[in-house]
């Protein structure tokens, strides 16, 4: 920590950039239904660094996309987001997330179905637990339900693993195909039926 402090010191004395290397990162990791969607999502938002999808939440070590599709690993598509805290915040980052998400439906996400689509946020602290707990009271707040109708689970998170490289990206390299399976998967629709005009936003919650 001396080193940094004395490389930034050193670098603001002579007036260069600070590298973003030395960024304040943190690292979210969040399942919502396809990795695809949840990724092109949030890495829209001022902040993110980047997003990578994958799978957590199982025991299986290295699983591949044929493995968790086919249901039996414990594992979900999840999505890794590296953020700046000093831009984005946790807490802002949640909310973006709930609203891109149908948090209502335990058993998938809008069509697709099982497991391996179940909505987690997979925390990696006791700091991002309790904004996890929080969150989830102030988005069923919003949306007008107790929080027992909530499916959303919260849980500590043991291993993110990336997925094959072909899913990296997918609605940037493939934005027809995307697009069309987002259409047909009725995601959008179910988002603005559910959260309104704040359906996709990180704005404040509702009352708050």
């Amino acid at each position: 920590m001396r080193l940094i402090a004395l490389l930034l010191g050193l670098l603001l004395a002579l007036g260069g950039p600070v590298a973003p290397a030395l960024a304040a990162t943190e690292e979210a990791v969040l399942a919502g239904g396809c990795f695809w969607c949840l990724e092109h999502d949030l890495e829209q938002l001022p902040g993110v660094l980047d997003v990578v999808s994958g799978y957590s939440g199982g025991k299986g070590a290295n699983p591949t996309y044929k493995q968790v599709s086919a249901g039996g690993t414990g594992h979900q598509e999840a999505v890794r987001v590296r953020f700046d805290n000093t831009v984005i915040r946790y807490d802002t980052l949640l909310r973006s997330y709930w609203r891109n998400i149908d948090p209502l439906d335990g058993g998938g996400q809008f069509c697709d179905r099982g497991d391996s689509y179940r909505p987690v946020i997979f925390t990696t602290s006791a700091n991002q637990a309790v904004e996890a707990r929080n969150s989830l009271v102030a988005a069923a707040r919003e949306l007008g339900r107790p929080a027992a109708a909530i499916k959303v689970t919260i849980r500590p998170l043991s291993r993110f693993w990336p997925a094959e490289g072909y899913h990296q990206d997918y609605a940037r390299r493939n934005g027809l195909l995307y697009g069309y399976y987002r259409w047909s998967c009725g995601r959008d629709r179910r988002l603005d039926a559910l959260w309104g005009p704040r359906s996709r936003s990180s704005q404040r919650w509702q009352g708050s």
